[in-house]
């Protein structure tokens, strides 16, 4: 992995959350107010068809016709990208770090450990880290903090990324990043809860 260096998250802009509101500001959807429309598509969601519907569905369940359409797009990131699972699981742990959000941290903790990442490897990344370019996985890192702090690759960084992925690779490295922040405004200002079972940030 990286190293760490010594010190709290927020030395190195991680856990951003301070604005995070403590109870939700729009409440999920409940099974008696749903048509039959939005059920059918809460329904497509579900990983397991016996289990209960997640938080971030039913709350965007309020808006069902962009919750149709967005899940389609990061549907399409999650299991449809030409990414390795690993660094794309990489890439948005980091950025669940760097936006404090809990929920996104919490749900990618199993999917990075199905994609090979192991527990010390994903707690790394909620950490101030050092040298973040001496392997590919400090390379994403770089990446995902780079377009955090600035909206933009370095021109070092985007060589870095160009001798390992290919351009489609490289255009859904930025894709990521930007959608999993998209994802992180809005689980983070809308009080989604994190379901009980999933972990949060580290403390």
């Amino acid at each position: 992995m990286v190293a760490r260096v010594n010190g709290p998250a927020s030395a190195a802009g991680l856990g951003q959350g301070e604005g995070v509101t403590d109870t939700p500001r729009i409440l999920p959807l409940p099974a008696d107010e749903r048509d039959e429309r939005t059920e059918d598509l809460l329904h497509s969601l579900r990983f397991d068809p016996d289990a209960d519907d997640f938080n971030i569905f039913t709350t965007l369940a309020r808006h069902p016709r962009l919750l149709k359409r967005w899940s389609a797009f990061g549907g399409m990131l999650l299991a449809g990208g030409t990414l390795p699972a690993r660094d794309r699981e990489i890439l948005i742990l980091r950025t669940a770090a760097n936006t404090g959000a809990d929920y996104e941290w919490g749900h990618h903790l199993a999917i990075g450990r199905s994609a090979g990442l192991t527990d010390a490897e994903m707690n790394d990344l909620a950490l101030p880290l050092a040298d973040s370019s001496a392997s590919q996985d400090g390379l994403l890192v770089r990446a995902a903090d780079e377009l955090h702090r600035s909206s933009v690759l370095t021109d070092v960084t985007w060589a870095a990324l160009a001798q390992i992925y290919n351009e489609q690779q490289l255009i859904e490295i930025c894709m990521v990043v930007g959608h999993y922040h998209l994802v992180a405004f809005t689980l983070n200002s809308l009080g989604v809860r994190l379901e009980a079972g999933f972990e949060g940030l580290p403390s």
